[in-house]
């Protein structure tokens, strides 16, 4: 019900809104120190309404830092890709689901993502606890497990509009937190994660 609801409100926000959310969103996700020190950022292109991420991929390149992109496996797994700029992404159709835009180059395998520093996460929802709701498809929950059982500890970063940090989401025994959420008006941080 909360996710019906969270996307219907997006799904009401104009292209100018996207738009200029996405710049606020770059520009106060840039003043965050783990990514001005990370060396490799696990990111995501957003599709449709999702606050932007162009950007942000565009000036984390810039800056040297090594992006991964996800490419979605048929089990509704991660892949891993390298972003080398918006020509290097396809459009790719999953049947029954959304069209996503994913790297086009070499595939790295699920297990890239344990070398990122920072993981850059879509979602729907975050709450006062640092707990994510996304869209219910698991894809992040393997990701998260994943880095769990390989013993990495990336900084994890949620991803949303100032709306949608709220005071309680849905959470299962398996839910881990973030560290912290960007918003277009600013950085919270759940000391908790």
């Amino acid at each position: 019900m909360l996710r019906r609801e969270l996307l219907r409100v997006r799904n009401r926000l104009t292209a100018d809104d996207v738009h200029g959310a996405a710049r606020a969103l770059a520009a106060r996700a840039l003043e965050l120190p783990e990514l001005a020190h990370g060396r490799t950022v696990a990111a995501y292109v957003s599709v449709g309404s999702e606050p932007g991420t162009l950007a942000l991929l565009d000036a984390l390149r810039a800056r040297g830092v090594r992006v991964l992109l996800p490419a979605l496996l048929p089990d509704n797994d991660l892949d891993w890709g390298e972003y080398a700029g918006p020509g290097s992404l396809a459009r790719v159709e999953h049947s029954g689901k959304m069209a996503l835009s994913e790297p086009s180059g070499a595939r790295l395998g699920p297990d890239a993502v344990t070398a990122a520093d920072v993981v850059l996460l879509p979602g729907l929802a975050v709450d006062a606890h640092g707990r994510r709701l996304g869209r219910g498809g698991g894809s992040y929950d393997r990701v998260l497990a994943r880095l769990e059982r390989a013993g990495a500890c990336p900084r994890l970063v949620v991803l949303l509009y100032d709306a949608e940090v709220v005071a309680r989401v849905p959470a299962e025994a398996h839910d881990k937190p973030v560290h912290a959420v960007v918003t277009p008006s600013g950085v919270r941080r759940f000391p908790n994660a």
